[in-house]
């Protein structure tokens, strides 16, 4: 009975490794060794099916790489990994691949680098020290037309990329209402981010996030706490239902309301949000970032942390501009 209990500790262990393998952030940036990596590279982007997208096999490259990774967390045939190509990256000396897994009904992406001589695989962030890397990420995230909460000019803004069907999103809710009212500094701004492949009813409840704030701005909180507040009697068969009832809660008028739902519109204010998302590398809800400051989950201790950092540090520019 020992022995099982082992190998079924084991066996969960591995699939844990799996599921997160690509979203843990080493503190450190790590150099592996890839043996016998020949340098190879082709000049069209690769994709799942052993080709790339103008038909040509992967380079020798992109093989070793992926057979390394495939040797290196015991992935089999069943799971689905691609290297794109490499190309040149914004470090000297060093290309860049992202390399996009998929597991059933889990999929991660995840960027590499590559020592040009093929030799080093380099796992993690790469930074550039003369430039204020929050202020890149606050410059690329989109608040225009995206529901917000608080002053405009507050001194701490929080974004938040969510899920409405996401277990942990419905904590970060929780915990940010009970935080909020301590600090009248933060603005919180909406983003939405629905993964279906795991959430099937996510998607509408993004539709009607965003049609009650095209209907009303002030109402889409209102939605909003419904939704999480209720998040376990939704489901993908009464979501539209449900939506409705909370629209109508809200005193929206329902038939604008449904006719926005269906919307090429509203469709496509989601999927801008979610776009936005990826191209900060948001892979996983709920993502925050506090003043361009990333944290990824509902931790009320480190978010509480970020904020009254901010707020800390704008003290010496108010207590100099006094004197």
């Amino acid at each position: 009975m020992k022995r099982l209990n082992t190998e079924i500790a084991e066996v969960r262990t591995q699939r844990s490794q799996r599921r997160v393998w690509l979203s843990a952030v080493a503190t450190v940036v790590a150099l592996i060794c890839l043996p016998a990596l020949v340098q190879g590279q082709t000049t069209a982007p690769a994709s799942p099916g052993g080709k790339t997208a103008s038909g040509a096999p992967p380079s020798v490259l992109q093989k070793n790489v992926e057979a390394y990774l495939r040797h290196l967390y015991a992935f089999g045939p069943s799971v689905q990994l691609s290297v794109s190509v490499p190309k040149e990256s914004e470090v000297p000396g060093l290309l860049e691949t992202t390399v996009d897994l998929k597991d059933g009904e889990n999929s991660q992406s995840a960027k590499f680098y590559l020592s040009k001589d093929g030799k080093y695989l380099v796992r993690g962030e790469v930074s550039d020290l003369s430039k204020d890397p929050l202020a890149e990420t606050r410059s690329r995230i989109q608040m225009k037309d995206a529901p917000s909460l608080g002053d405009p000019k507050a001194a701490v803004t929080l974004v938040e990329f969510s899920d409405f069907q996401c277990p942990v999103c419905r904590s970060l809710h929780d915990v940010l209402r009970g935080m909020l009212p301590n600090y009248p500094q933060v603005r919180v701004v909406f983003k939405d981010f629905p993964i279906e492949v795991l959430h099937p009813w996510a998607r509408t409840a993004a539709l009607a996030g965003r049609c009650a704030y095209q209907q009303d701005p002030t109402a889409f909180w209102k939605v909003y706490d419904a939704i999480y507040d209720q998040q376990e009697v939704i489901s993908a068969e009464n979501a539209w239902a449900k939506m409705a009832d909370f629209a109508t809660q809200s005193g929206l008028n329902p038939d604008a309301f449904k006719a926005c739902m269906a919307s090429p519109e509203a469709a496509a204010a989601v999927d801008a949000s979610r776009a936005n998302g990826q191209q900060l590398d948001v892979n996983s809800t709920p993502t925050v970032f506090v003043n361009g400051r990333r944290l990824v989950g509902a931790d009320a201790h480190a978010l509480e942390q970020y904020i009254q950092y901010e707020l800390a540090q704008q003290k010496p520019t108010k207590d100099t501009a006094k004197k």
